[in-house]
């Protein structure tokens, strides 16, 4: 059984051309280009002085951090379902449940965190959820913080999040 191999000859190999020379040299003269146009002329670079100017790009679809929302007599829309949880592909969402003494359903969460650390923003859990209790439309685009707990959404920082287009909920079950 005979085979036909095909022989390549590979590219000029000279030691110009494996030191990447001139792939570097046209990048650092790119970069000087624009280093030296900038440094000439230091207002014509856009800058935003962010916390005191908020960006204006930002559009009506923007998926913002999360927030728990309410029943129209105040108590908690959530019926820890974990609807949300198992919809997550980053499993950033913990739920707790416990027995729910109000009337409105058999359970509600005892603790809900969402860790934004891990969170990719997908949106995924706003359309599991069966009973609207979790949006993304707060309109907070960011999140600072010191440490990784600061990153670390409880059950009260998310309920105490408003809705940047009104506060409506659709879940007002009997």
């Amino acid at each position: 059984m005979s085979q036909n191999v095909k022989v390549v000859q590979r590219a000029s190999s000279s030691v110009r051309d494996k030191l990447y020379l001139p792939a570097i040299y046209d990048g650092m003269k790119i970069t000087f280009k624009h280093f030296f146009k900038n440094l000439s002329d230091i207002n014509a670079v856009d800058v935003l002085r962010y916390p005191e100017e908020q960006p204006q790009d930002i559009t009506d679809r923007y998926r913002g951090l999360h927030r728990l929302t309410h029943r129209p007599d105040d108590s908690i829309a959530c019926v820890a379902c974990f609807m949300c949880a198992t919809a997550c592909p980053s499993n950033c969402m913990f739920i707790e449940a416990q027995e729910r003494e109000d009337g409105h359903d058999e359970k509600m969460p005892k603790s809900f965190s969402i860790d934004t650390l891990e969170c990719i923003f997908c949106g995924y859990c706003v359309e599991a959820c069966p009973c609207d209790a979790i949006r993304m439309d707060t309109g907070i685009f960011s999140l600072t913080g010191n440490k990784r707990e600061d990153f670390v959404l409880d059950k009260e920082q998310l309920l105490a999040n408003k809705g940047a287009f009104g506060e409506v909920c659709s879940c007002a079950r009997d």
